[in-house]
């Protein structure tokens, strides 16, 4: 399968879903230090994507018809309009009618499928009606299903809260999509620490506000480790996102953290790629063995009539 990873961050679409064999034909992404934590790290995986110039900088500057054929469109799209820290200001924002790009692409492109990530306040931002918008344009103007659901990163073996509302959608409505089950937490902030933490499963991690004292009801970042506070790093940050060992940061620690805490829970997103997969395949195969017996019962009564006649 061909995806294209729009608002690409530093890539936790790309890897979940180059993880299930699938190729990345185009991402988009504007933040110039994300762009550049971007294409360290997936220049080796993807490298026709940064030679055949499509790892583009503004997404609203392209022609959607420019964009190569895929077959899945991803994207985190901008959540700050949506969040507390955007103070739920929505479509009314500027970013948050980057949504409109997406559905651009997607009417352009018809892709096979599509899967959305953003923050959970959205589905009640502005009483309901922001996703009742969002809902009713994939449904009733581009004709898609719609599945959602919240997950956290704690169903999916992350020991760390992080719950984000997925969206999922099939050009064929005959695909009844059905989330994955969550798996039994197998990791916890000790394993992250590699000591005794005091949490068995973390905070969610955040852009802005590192530095709260441990008692602080904001804070975030401070845990208490074999009875010493100590703060996250880049390192353990890593690891609550499922991030790969040998992923690296060209940027300062402060830019590394930030966006660790803008990127996608890896395992979530990729177990959930996995179930799309599955489900279009399946679809794909139900298509072709109708299709062959159409084709059979076709042949039968052309050679009925056939015998008919003579």
């Amino acid at each position: 399968m061909r995806f294209i990873d729009l608002f690409a961050g530093i890539g936790g679409f790309h890897i979940a879903f180059q993880n299930t064999g699938s190729t990345c034909v185009f991402a988009s992404e504007c933040d110039k230090n994300a762009r550049l934590t971007y294409e360290l790290n997936h220049r080796k995986i993807s490298p026709e994507l940064f030679e055949r110039w499509n790892f583009a900088w503004d997404i609203t500057l392209i022609n959607p018809k420019e964009i190569p054929d895929f077959d899945i469109l991803c994207a985190g799209f901008p959540c700050q309009p949506f969040s507390q820290a955007g103070l739920k200001k929505g479509f009314n924002e500027t970013r948050g009618t980057l949504f409109f790009d997406i559905t651009n692409i997607i009417k352009a492109k018809q892709p096979q499928a599509f899967f959305l990530e953003n923050v959970r306040h959205l589905e009640k931002h502005d009483n309901g009606k922001t996703f009742i918008t969002i809902k009713r344009i994939l449904t009733e103007e581009l004709w898609y299903s719609f599945y959602h659901k919240i997950v956290k990163a704690s169903d999916f073996w992350l020991p760390q809260h992080r719950p984000r509302l997925f969206m999922v959608g099939f050009k064929d409505k005959n695909i009844k999509f059905e989330f994955p089950k969550s798996k039994q937490l197998t990791m916890k902030m000790s394993d992250i620490w590699n000591g005794e933490c005091s949490k068995e499963i973390g905070y969610t991690l955040r852009v802005w506000g590192r530095g709260s004292k441990i008692e602080d009801r904001r804070n975030w970042d401070s845990y208490l480790v074999n009875g010493e506070i100590k703060r996250l790093g880049v390192e353990e940050g890593k690891k609550m996102q499922g991030f790969p060992k040998h992923f690296f940061f060209p940027v300062s620690e402060t830019q590394a953290m930030k966006q660790l805490g803008n990127s996608v829970a890896i395992p979530a997103i990729q177990a959930v790629a996995e179930q799309m997969l599955y489900y279009l395949n399946k679809n794909q195969h139900e298509s072709q063995q109708r299709w062959m017996e159409w084709i059979l019962r076709f042949s039968q009564n052309s050679g009925k009539q056939e015998i008919v006649c003579c």
